[in-house]
């Protein structure tokens, strides 16, 4: 299901113009569904425990949504919550439970509710989750053994445990690491559901793992990737900054580059870490466009003919539909836009030739993809875009 909520064609989603706009139109559209979707969850199927719990925690949401949506929708943008509710809208899904994913949405919600000073009154929990991460306040809280119950206000959270005894909530320290310049994390929990379902034929899941690097070795390669997208693609560098609230690492290659990003978890790229920094600048732009594109594709379809049949991939080695050959075009167009502006500054044989490489690839996909696709309205906006650069670049084809 598609919520109409998009009152424009973008015209600049893949690179964006100077005072851009596009970005934060298509994030608000994004977020509205979202809104619209928390109140059309399939809860008749959870347990009646849960069914219970939800009556209040939609009671409680409802009457914030009157009087504080900006509140609401300011959590609901964050990837801890936002990827539980676009997971539970789609379910029933294989290895997802459904039950739990509803305790986990009213526990995490309402917390980062509280850390926000939205919620008004104590909101007692009588399903507590074992975890409940918070980007809010960048900390993991963790529930105690034997825990019945759990009281959210705004100085965080109290558990009354077996007995009656009440203790005072406890955090998890040193799992969200700032990045030097920019309000993004490197995030060492997640709570996305489906960071185990990998669609890359060479990588299984995206579990965390700092590849035996410490957390500054990660820190530090992404400020330095950051910096250098900030200097040379600014408008770019700001809308990331809109997106992603962390990064979550999954692992060290010092051969290849493994990255991924989630529909349902807008706001979260995995990355690996690897030794060479334009490496890890190409993988900070491919990631970041594909949450930019997935939440056009929360309200918009863009392709009719998106996933079937399928087409030779300019950049997979296995074929691929169109949604996923529009996925790696749109990505790969920025990145050959900093190549263009390094090059400027600093004319190198091995610049040269990797950006050779990604402009021909380049247009190989947006030939199939002009050739085959079947747009939308806001699809020909986009596809109008990728045919303007795709000529904007052929002078580097050859």
């Amino acid at each position: 299901m598609y919520v109409q909520s998009m009152s424009f064609v973008p015209s600049d989603i893949t690179i964006p113009e100077a005072r851009s706009q596009t970005a934060r139109k298509v994030l608000s559209a994004a977020i509205r569904r979202v809104l619209g979707d928390l109140s059309r969850l399939p809860v008749s199927r959870a347990n009646p425990a849960v069914r219970r719990a939800h009556q209040q925690f939609a009671r409680v949401v409802g009457q914030l949504l009157r009087s504080q949506p900006g509140a609401v929708a300011s959590v609901l943008r964050r990837p801890n919550i936002g990827g539980l509710v676009r997971t539970l809208r789609s379910c029933p899904r294989p290895g997802v439970d459904e039950n739990q994913l509803f305790v986990e949405l009213h526990a995490t919600t309402v917390v980062e509710l509280a850390i926000a000073g939205a919620l008004v009154e104590p909101y007692v929990l009588e399903l507590v989750p074992a975890k409940i991460l918070s980007l809010g306040a960048q900390q993991v809280f963790v529930s105690p053994p034997g825990v019945r119950q759990a009281r959210v206000d705004k100085s965080g959270v109290t558990y009354v445990c077996e007995g009656a005894t009440t203790i005072p909530f406890t955090r998890q320290v040193d799992v969200y690491a700032p990045i030097a310049g920019s309000q993004i994390v490197l995030a060492l929990a997640d709570n996305n559901p489906l960071s185990d379902f990998e669609a890359h034929p060479d990588k299984q899941g995206n579990q965390i793992d700092l590849g035996d690097r410490p957390a500054t070795a990660w820190t530090e390669s992404l400020a330095g990737a950051l910096g250098t997208i900030g200097r040379l693609l600014p408008e770019l560098r700001g809308e990331i900054e809109l997106f992603i609230h962390q990064i979550v690492p999954v692992g060290f290659d010092a051969q290849r580059h493994l990255s991924a990003s989630y529909q349902e978890a807008i706001g979260t790229i995995y990355l690996t870490l690897h030794p060479q920094p334009m490496t890890m600048v190409e993988a900070v732009i491919h990631e970041f466009s594909h949450n930019k594109i997935n939440a056009l594709f929360e309200v918009d379809r863009v392709l009719e003919n998106a996933f079937s049949p399928l087409f030779r991939s300019p950049i997979r080695p296995d074929p691929r539909p169109l949604h996923g050959i529009l996925l790696a075009v749109h990505a790969f167009l920025p990145v050959a836009r900093l190549y263009e502006k390094l090059l400027a500054e600093h004319d190198h044989p091995d610049l040269r030739r990797r950006f050779g490489d990604i402009v021909r690839k380049n247009h190989d996909g947006a030939q199939v993809l002009l050739e085959h696709a079947v747009p939308t309205a806001v699809g020909c906006g986009v596809l109008d875009e990728i045919s303007r650069w795709d000529t904007y670049f052929a002078s580097w084809r050859n």
